[in-house]
């Protein structure tokens, strides 16, 4: 059996298998007026949430390596770290996603918050490698809370305006993750420990706020009942395979998130070796990056969507990419890859589209089982996208190979983002 569904997207109609009985699409009765400082909160939870992490990133790999005399042996430490914070997320989200479903977003979230700002407190006074590692466990499952965030922004905000609501938490990423490096490194140099107190700091202020001001978002009969095959991360992505244009969807998101993983793996190899840049160069592009993604994504988002459509917009943002990653990978000197930035910036707008599509198709009392599984996704692409991006820098500028294509790895990123292009125009179009 098939039903037809208006997306909102002028005219666009997307078909999905009727779900049994049991959890049969109910009216959505988002309240008509929801508190604004609530909204306020989970925009500033992930701004703070993102800001904490970025705090540590100039600080923790030299924290770790410090406890090696060869420097290659910390490099490879400290990659196991980054992939046991990734896999926390990968195994964590779902099960607070179903958590939240349960009892509700409210305690998810500042249980989280509060899980949080005592794990950079442990970071701050730890003298040892295993505490540190198990510091980066308990972050990796606290920080996942950022999917019952989006959560929330689903219960409380219209379907017509929940892709300005999810472009307002892309901006909260960008400026995140902007500020929290600068400011970290800035700490850094005073203390190396310095950081991690201010970031705790941040996190139990947040926490602190939210008891006076978050109230609950998922109303009284809209709560689900617990179920460990919902709240593990397998059987979360095979509860997705139910609803085909939401799969679809999440597909193209998981691709456009390992494309992302670019950055992170590679910039700054790129960057020095094909542009000579400095430290001081390379950190002003980055805040660039972040600036404009805010931009787009605060601003242009909630006038841009609501006139074109959320298909059109993902089709949109996607081809951006596509032709951003490009003119990154060809690049020949630094004004270039600086006169290519806004264009890739554009790429905001397809993030939004793809939430807020996929959250239409699904029943209000299993929200957050979608963003668990969705961030599920995000946390694989996290662990896959730093080996292969450095794989494919490193075949790029190998002599022995004689490519010389230091842009190899945006190349690469180009491609992923055609494929997510692919994938969700076809997961999104009007079906008969």
């Amino acid at each position: 059996m098939v039903r037809r569904r208006r997306t909102g997207d002028a005219g666009v109609a997307m078909a999905y298998p009727a779900p049994p009985r049991a959890l049969a699409i109910q009216p959505v009765t988002t309240p008509a007026a929801p508190r604004q400082a609530a909204l306020i909160f989970i925009f500033v939870t992930v701004a703070l949430d993102i800001l904490a992490i970025g705090l540590i990133i100039p600080v923790l790999p030299p924290l770790i390596a410090g406890f090696y005399p060869d420097a290659a042996q910390g490099a490879t430490v400290y990659g196991w770290f980054v992939t046991v914070f990734a896999l926390m997320q990968f195994l964590a989200s779902p099960l607070l996603g179903a958590l939240s479903d349960r009892f509700g977003r409210r305690p998810v979230i500042l249980l989280s918050n509060l899980g949080l700002g005592l794990d950079y407190i442990l970071m701050a006074v730890a003298q040892t490698l295993p505490l540190l590692f198990l510091g980066r466990v308990i972050g990796g499952i606290t920080s996942a809370s950022i999917a019952t965030a989006n959560a929330y922004i689903a219960d409380v905000t219209p379907p017509e305006k929940r892709a300005a609501s999810f472009g307002m938490l892309g901006a909260a990423f960008g400026l995140g993750f902007v500020i929290g490096p600068a400011v970290g490194g800035l700490l850094g140099s005073l203390d190396v420990r310095l950081p991690f107190w201010v970031a705790a700091a941040l996190s139990l202020l947040n926490f602190l706020y939210g008891l006076f001001v978050l109230p609950e978002s998922l109303p009284a009969g809209r709560h689900h009942r617990f179920e460990w095959k919902r709240a593990n991360p397998v059987g979360s992505l095979l509860w997705l395979r139910r609803f085909p244009q939401v799969f679809g969807l999440a597909g193209a998101s998981f691709l456009s998130v390992l494309a992302h993983a670019v950055f992170p793996a590679t910039f700054v190899l790129y960057a020095a070796h094909r542009y000579g840049w400095s430290e001081r160069d390379i950190g002003f592009t980055l805040a660039s990056v972040g600036v404009l993604s805010a931009l787009v994504q605060g601003g242009l988002v909630r006038r841009v969507i609501p006139a074109i459509g959320e298909r059109r917009a993902l089709v949109v943002g996607f081809a951006c990419a596509v032709l951003g990653f490009i003119g990154y990978g060809w690049a020949p000197s630094g004004p270039w890859f600086w006169a290519v930035m806004p264009l890739l910036a554009l790429w905001g707008l397809a993030g939004p589209s793809l939430q807020s599509l996929m959250t239409r198709q699904i029943d209000p009392t299993e929200q957050g089982r979608l963003q668990g599984a969705v961030a599920s996704l995000g946390a694989v692409a996290g662990v896959i996208g730093p080996y292969l991006f450095t794989r494919a820098y490193a075949a790029g500028i190998d002599p022995a190979r004689g490519w010389n294509l230091p842009g190899a790895a945006f190349y690469l990123a180009s491609l992923l983002v055609l494929g997510a292009l692919a994938v969700g125009a076809m997961a999104s179009r009007e079906r008969a």
